[in-house]
C-alpha cells in the first residue's frame, strides 16, 4: 500500500492562457457567483451548463475564471478545486 494521505503532492490543473485563480463570495443566484479574482479584479461569474447539478460550487471556494474579452467585469467559471487541493495552491503560493 502506498502511503498517499496528508502532505502527498498532487499535479494540479493551473491556469491556462487568460485564465485567473479567483474565490468565491457570493452566490448570487441564477448561475451566477461573484468572484474575487487574483489580479485584484471584482467579477460575476457564470457556471457554464455542464458544471450545473455536476460540481457545485459554495462561497470560499477556489476557482478558475476565465475573463470575458468583451466584457471585463465579467467572467465564465473553468474550473473548481477541491479544498485539499486549495490548501496546496496555497502552500506553494499560488494564490493567497
Amino acid at each position: 500500500m502506498s502511503d498517499d494521505g496528508e502532505g502527498g503532492r498532487k499535479n494540479l490543473r493551473m491556469p491556462e492562457d487568460d485564465e485567473v485563480f479567483a474565490t468565491v463570495t457570493n452566490m448570487l443566484g441564477a448561475n451566477r457567483v461573484k468572484v474575487r479574482c487574483a489580479d485584484g479584479e471584482e467579477r460575476t461569474a457564470r457556471i457554464p451548463g455542464k458544471m450545473q447539478k455536476r460540481i457545485w460550487i459554495r462561497e470560499d471556494d477556489v476557482v478558475l475564471v476565465e475573463p470575458w474579452d468583451w466584457q471585463d467585469e465579467k467572467a465564465d467559471i473553468t474550473w473548481r478545486y477541491e479544498k485539499a487541493d486549495a490548501d496546496q495552491l496555497r502552500r506553494e503560493g499560488h494564490i493567497q
